[in-house]
C-alpha cells in the first residue's frame, strides 16, 4: 500500500462509519502538493514523500498562517473551501499524527511504502539542500557504497567531503539512530574508541565507547534490512591502521567476526563477538596537512577513494547565486529507497565482462612501479563498472564510469620520487588519451583528445608535482 492509502486507513480506523473526513483530508494534502510545489513540479514531487516526522511541524505553522491570508500561497488556488475552512492545515496535523504513531515501528515502518532505490531523487534533493558537487560525484559515490561499504572521502578542506556524506544519509535513513558520525582524535592508537573495552575492575563488564560506534553496529545487526551509517570524520588524524586494524580485517575475512570480550553471554548488552554488518556502510573523510598521517596501501587498497576538487567554474557560479545550506530538506525524503539501497548493496553476480581490454594496459604499467592491482581491486573495479553503469545510464557513458573506476581504485596508491615515477606517469597519461601515440602532457593535447578526463587531469598534476618538487602522491597533488 501508498503512504496515502495508509493514512487513509487509518483516518477510517479513527472516524465514524460512512464519514467523508479520511478522502476530505487526502484530499487536502493533495492540494497542499499542487500549492507547495505547482502543477507541473508535483508531477515529480509527492507531498506524501516530502513530508516527514522532522519537517511535519515546520509546515504545519507556515500553512496555519498562510490559510489566513487572502494574498498567501493559496491565493490563486481554487476551489477556496480547502484552505478557507482550515482543512488544509487540519490534514497535515492529522498526517504529523500519523507520522508519529508509525515512527516505532523498526521492522516494517507503516509509514514507508517501499520504492526502488533511484539517485535521480537524492540528486533532486541535493539542489533543495543547496549543496553545490561537482558533476558526477553523487553517483560515484553512491556506486562506490554500493560496490563496497567502505568509502574514503579526500580532497580540498571545505569542498563537501562531509556533507555529501552526511546528506546521503540522512537522506536514505528513516531517524537519526542509523547514523553515527564519529571525529576522530589524534590519540586514538587502539580500536578503545569505535569498540570499548572490557571493564578490567569489575568482571562481566563492559565499557561501551562515548562515541556510540558500538551502538549503531550492534543496531544495524538487529535491523538488517535498513541502512546504517558510520562516518569517520578527520579520518587520517590518527594512524588508521592501528584503531580500525578490526574493521579491516573483518570486511575481509569470510565471516567478518570481531571479537569483543572472553565471556559466553552479553556483557552490559554486548555480545562476545560481533559480526560486521553488510548494512552498515562507512565513510571516511580525510584531509591532507601536517597534523594528518597517510594512508598505507593497505587501507587505500579495501576502499574506493573520491577526491573533491572545486573548479574555477565551480566557484564562480557559486559567487553568482551564494546559497545557504538546508540539511533538513533532506531528513528522510529517501528512507522509502532504504531498503532497495541495501538490497542492491548486497547483489552478487554484478561484474563488466568486458574491462579487462581497458585495465590490463594499466596493470602492466603500474606494476612497473610495483603499484600493481591484484584479484581484489580488479573484481571491484568490475562490480564498480556494473553498478554504476546501471545507476547512471543518463548521467555517465561507458568512458566516465570506466574513468572513475581508474582514479578511485588505481591511482591512490601512486607514489614516488622524480626517478621512479616521472616517465610511468607519462605513460599513464598516454593511457588516458585517444590517441596513446600523442605527448602525454603537450600543450597539443585537446579536450577532444581525452578519453579518461578525470584520470588524465589527476596524472598531470601528480606528473607537474614530481617535476617541482622531485616527489608526489596521489593525497598531496
Amino acid at each position: 500500500m501508498s503512504i496515502k492509502e495508509l493514512f487513509i486507513q487509518y483516518l477510517e480506523d479513527k472516524s465514524p462509519e460512512g464519514s467523508g473526513k479520511p478522502r476530505s483530508y487526502a484530499k487536502a494534502m493533495e492540494v497542499l502538493e499542487d500549492v507547495l510545489f505547482s502543477k507541473s513540479f508535483s508531477e515529480a514531487v509527492s507531498i506524501w514523500r516530502f513530508i516527514n516526522i522532522y519537517n511535519v511541524e515546520q509546515i504545519y505553522d507556515f500553512i496555519v498562517r498562510q490559510q489566513d491570508k487572502d494574498n498567501g500561497v493559496f491565493e490563486n488556488y481554487t476551489p477556496g473551501s480547502y484552505w478557507k475552512n482550515g482543512y488544509c492545515s487540519a490534514a497535515l496535523k492529522e498526517y504529523g499524527l500519523f507520522l508519529n504513531e508509525n515512527k516505532g515501528n523498526k521492522k516494517k515502518p507503516k509509514s514507508i511504502s517501499e520504492e526502488t532505490f533511484n539517485i535521480t531523487s537524492f540528486i533532486d534533493y541535493l539542489g533543495k539542500s543547496n549543496l553545490v558537487l561537482s558533476e558526477n560525484l553523487p553517483s560515484r559515490f553512491i556506486s562506490s557504497l554500493q560496490t563496497k561499504p567502505f568509502t574514503i572521502l579526500t580532497g580540498l578542506s571545505g569542498s563537501g567531503k562531509t556533507k555529501l556524506a552526511e546528506a546521503f544519509s540522512l537522506w536514505v535513513c528513516e531517524d537519526q539512530s542509523q547514523i553515527c558520525m564519529v571525529s576522530v582524535g589524534a590519540d586514538w592508537t587502539n580500536r578503545e574508541p569505535l569498540l570499548g573495552f572490557p571493564n578490567a575492575l569489575e568482571k562481566d563488564r563492559y565499557v561501551k565507547p562515548d562515541s556510540g560506534v558500538l551502538d549503531v553496529i550492534i543496531s544495524a545487526s538487529k535491523d538488517p534490512a535498513r541502512p546504517y551509517f558510520l562516518i569517520l570524520d578527520e579520518m587520517n588524524m590518527s594512524h588508521v591502521e592501528r584503531y580500525f586494524a578490526d574493521f579491516l580485517s573483518a570486511m575481509e575475512s569470510t565471516d567478518g567476526t570481531i571479537s569483543l570480550h572472553s565471556g559466553s553471554e552479553d556483557w552490559d548488552g554486548v555480545p562476545p563477538t560481533i559480526t560486521l554488518p553488510k548494512n552498515l556502510f562507512i565513510i571516511g573523510t580525510v584531509n591532507i596537512d601536517e597534523t594528518t598521517y597517510m594512508f598505507s596501501p593497505k587501507v587505500l587498497d579495501r576502499a574506493n577513494v573520491i577526491e573533491f576538487r572545486v573548479s574555477d567554474n565551480e566557484m564562480k557560479s557559486f559567487f553568482d547565486n551564494p546559497k545557504g545550506l538546508n540539511m533538513n530538506a533532506l531528513r528522510g525524503a529517501g528512507a522509502s529507497m532504504g531498503e532497495s539501497f541495501v538490497e542492491k548493496a548486497l547483489e552478487g553476480g554484478l561484474v563488466d565482462n568486458d574491462l579487462g581490454a581497458e585495465m590490463m594496459p594499466f596493470f602492466a604499467m603500474l606494476q612497473k612501479t610495483g603499484a600493481e592491482f591484484g584479484y581484489r581491486t580488479a573484481v571491484e573495479m568490475s562490480r564498480f563498472v556494473s553498478i554504476c553503469t546501471q545507476l547512471a545510464a543518463d548521467e555517465m557513458d561507458r568512458n566516465a564510469v570506466i574513468d572513475a573506476a581508474i582514479i578511485q581504485k588505481l591511482l591512490p596508491k601512486l607514489h614516488g620520487s622524480r626517478n621512479k615515477i616521472e616517465s610511468i606517469l607519462k605513460e599513464l597519461g598516454k593511457l588516458c588519451l585517444v590517441d596513446a601515440s600523442l605527448d602525454a602532457f603537450g600543450k597539443e593535447v585537446a579536450n577532444s583528445d581525452i578519453k579518461y578526463s578525470l584520470s588524465y587531469e589527476k596524472l598531470m598534476r601528480m606528473h607537474d608535482r614530481v617535476l617541482a618538487d622531485g616527489f608526489t602522491s596521489f593525497a598531496e597533488a
